[in-house]
């Protein structure tokens, strides 16, 4: 019987805000292609993660510096024959990710880790691999490709909680 090969596997990060945690290092590595859905902070990011893979990026609202003013706003990429779409806040998705043969859509701004599959489209909001924000987990995400089959999932780092009076990183 012949093997199948072994599926692309894409990490999902947004809103960082500057922080790239070990952690958010550790649970990517091995991706294929990173997509990062925005609110980078500094450019420093983007090129931490391209020591893993090959990183795409969107601008997020926050990404207001000189350095971001190269990055878009929107990002489509494919990975395994899977079109990718990327946009930091998905209220402004302005398209029909369907009608344009979009299979998924990666968004970040609300900082809430979510997978939803609607008529055909897999949206992930891989959550915030930054500062911690209220009560909100810290975490990743990750797409596995394989031929037409596409799964998500979203993986919660397990990160220090900070203490009273002190920043939460």
């Amino acid at each position: 019987m012949p093997r199948r090969p072994a599926p692309i596997r894409v990490g999902l990060i947004s809103d960082t805000h500057g922080l790239l945690r070990p952690e958010a290092l550790r649970a990517l590595a091995g991706s294929d292609h990173i997509v990062h859905g925005g609110d980078i902070g500094t450019p420093e990011i983007v090129a931490q993660l391209a020591t893993i893979a090959p990183v795409t990026a969107v601008r997020g609202n926050n990404d207001t510096a000189a350095w971001a003013a190269k990055i878009g706003a929107t990002e489509t990429l494919e990975a395994g024959g899977i079109r990718i779409f990327a946009i930091h806040d998905l209220a402004e998705l302005d398209r029909d990710p369907a009608a344009q043969g979009i299979r998924v859509v990666v968004s970040g701004h609300s900082h809430i880790p979510r997978v939803l599959e609607e008529e055909g489209v897999l949206y992930v909001n891989p959550g915030s691999a930054g500062p911690r924000r209220f009560r909100l987990p810290v975490s990743v995400g990750m797409l596995s490709i394989r031929g037409a089959d596409v799964t998500a999932e979203i993986v919660e780092l397990a990160v220090a909680a900070a203490t009273r009076g002190s920043p939460q990183r």
